[in-house]
């Protein structure tokens, strides 16, 4: 497989298919059932046209990529979790026992499962070993990472994106798996936005409220000592952001480049694809987003980026187990793109139905 360097993905992306999203709105209305009555699996499929280019589209070999990675940050007390818990759950995805383990196969979808930077060595051959280095470092002490490091890590995940969509993958979606990473969440999204600890910061895998004083603190402090520069989206995950945040970020911005869909999972792939919205906005064309997380940065993170999960379950796990449950969702919105039959089909008129979406949107302009 040849690889992608960021630059070439970057410069590579391309808007939705103007066409296409055109004549699946046209098909979508054209189907036999009120207008709009469907509500968001209709402009899940329309989204998908815009995607792929072909109005009609399937998304059953699916595919979650995830990073797994240790965080320096911990050494400040900021994780409710042991630090070893970040290995012993990338092996056990491997394994299919952990959740995103039964969730993926109970959605017919494989897991690639990538070190990009477990903090210990081990035997395990379904692991993607992409280790760039044994963790970040603990940005409260200087940078998590080095600027060359940084882009590494993010080429990992396009390196991941492209041999997925070698292997025929229609549809990915985005885990992590690191003890701490909540923290670096919380830091780089402070950092692109000027927004406080105390809106950003939430307890992640479990704080008590003591523990959460703290992890605001320590923080809201390595920002400060770092400086990283907001409008350099790279300057800001290499100062304070994770191993796992930049190869993520990286498969969105291929995902993008190979015209397929990703899905965000929680809060730590939600802030990987503001990034790369960060470095070329046209990623959003590209995005889904699956579930809310409890984590406050969450809702903070999905109003920059103007997308609405489509599920509100209570979910806080991570590891990608909310693109599993979207998987279904939006393959249940191409099958009805591809198989509801038309008032053509059927030779029957239309002229009856009348479009209340206008009056739906004006309401939500009052």
């Amino acid at each position: 497989m040849e690889r992608k360097t960021l630059q070439e993905i970057t410069e590579g992306i391309r808007p939705a298919d103007g066409a296409a999203l055109t004549a699946a709105q046209e098909r979508m209305d054209s189907l036999i059932k009120p207008l709009g009555s469907l509500g968001k699996l209709e402009s899940m499929a329309v989204k998908m046209a815009g995607i792929t280019g072909k109005v009609k589209n399937t998304v059953e070999k699916r595919c979650s990529i995830v990073m797994v990675a240790d965080n320096g940050i911990i050494e400040e007390g900021v994780a409710g979790s042991p630090k070893d818990i970040t290995l012993i759950q990338g092996m056990n995805m491997t394994k299919g026992i952990c959740g995103m383990g039964v969730l993926s196969a109970y959605a017919n979808a494989d897991i690639k499962v990538v070190d990009i930077g477990i903090d210990a060595d081990y035997n395990n051959d379904k692991v993607y070993h992409r280790k760039i280095k044994y963790g970040a470092d603990n940005f409260a002490k200087g940078p998590a990472m080095s600027r060359s490091e940084c882009i590494q890590a993010i080429e990992v995940g396009i390196e991941m994106v492209g041999l997925a969509k070698e292997e025929g993958y229609e549809i990915l979606g985005t885990g992590e798996m690191g003890i701490g990473n909540t923290s670096s969440t919380s830091a780089v999204l402070m950092a692109f936005t000027g927004l406080s600890a105390e809106k950003a910061v939430g307890k992640g895998g479990g704080l008590t409220d003591e523990g959460l004083a703290h992890k605001k603190e320590v923080i809201t402090g390595a920002l400060e000592l770092n400086r990283p520069d907001p409008a350099d989206p790279i300057d800001v995950i290499s100062k304070v952001g994770g191993l796992d945040i930049a190869g993520l970020t990286g498969c969105f911005l291929a995902a993008a480049y190979y015209r397929l869909p990703i899905v965000i999972d929680g809060v730590i792939s939600a802030l990987a694809a503001l990034a790369a919205c960060r470095i070329n906005p046209l990623v959003k064309d590209y995005l889904f987003s699956s579930h809310r997380s409890i984590e406050p940065a969450y809702d903070l993170i999905c109003r920059e980026l103007g997308i609405e999960p489509m599920l509100d379950m209570d979910m806080r796990l991570g590891e990608g187990t909310g693109c599993t449950l979207a998987f279904n969702i939006i393959g249940a919105a191409c099958a009805m793109m591809r198989n509801m039959a038309t008032f053509e089909d059927i030779k029957y008129d239309q002229s009856y139905r009348i479009d209340i979406r206008q009056e739906k949107e004006a309401e939500t302009d009052e």
